[in-house]
């Protein structure tokens, strides 16, 4: 039986890419994993953005409290830190002169004025507000229990990653705020084509990879 390509598999992610709000929005339905063993240098914690530099990761302190072995639903957040002031200050910085930043700045500044605990239930909430900003209403629903080859699903979990090149091929150039030093800087984060674009931003992402 092939894959449905209808019915996705994705990991949860931390202000996920272009690519991954993609396939949220071709998708009828989206299967979010949680009860795979939580791997590193992804984008469970991590997110790119576009700064004043180029290209410039965030990421989310996180603890294993049962070591190599814990769930991604169970990996917590070091809050010792205080990584959320400091990722707020950068999306700030590299946002603040874009056409859409202060319109949606409120509903975003909310998640990073104090600590939270549960990486997965937060990512989950950022990602909800997210559908909310984009206006994009996939139909989610969350794994009962891990399989390492799921036979009906589109299996994304791997797929999507900062190691690998995209799984889509064209991203269609917009303006953004640091364009005239670095050029055009594709599938970063998905609040850099949300700050640029504002309203237009599910428009931008129909035509991505046509």
């Amino acid at each position: 039986m092939k894959p449905d390509q209808n019915k996705i598999l994705l990991s949860i992610a931390y202000l996920p890419t272009a690519e991954y709000f993609y396939y949220l929005m071709k998708a009828d339905t989206i299967y979010i994993e949680q009860f795979e063993t939580y791997p590193k240098q992804t984008y469970r914690n991590r997110c790119i953005i576009y700064s004043e530099k180029g290209e410039m990761p965030l990421i989310i302190p996180v603890t294993k409290p049962d070591g190599n072995h814990t769930k991604i639903k169970d990996v917590l957040i070091l809050n010792r830190e205080k990584w959320y002031l400091n990722h707020w200050r950068a999306i700030e910085a590299a946002y603040l002169a874009s056409p859409y930043f202060l319109y949606y700045r409120d509903e975003l500044e909310l998640f990073y004025t104090g600590q939270h605990e549960n990486l997965f239930r937060f990512n989950l909430k950022l990602l909800n507000t997210l559908f909310k900003l984009t206006g994009i209403n996939p139909n989610i629903k969350l794994t009962r229990n891990f399989v390492k080859k799921p036979r009906e699903l589109y299996d994304l979990r791997y797929a999507i990653t900062p190691k690998k090149t995209a799984t889509l091929n064209h991203f269609p150039e917009y303006i953004q705020v640091f364009s005239d030093r670095h050029g055009f800087i594709p599938n970063l984060s998905i609040i850099d084509a949300l700050f640029n674009l504002g309203p237009d931003t599910m428009d931008y992402l129909e035509r991505v990879a046509t």
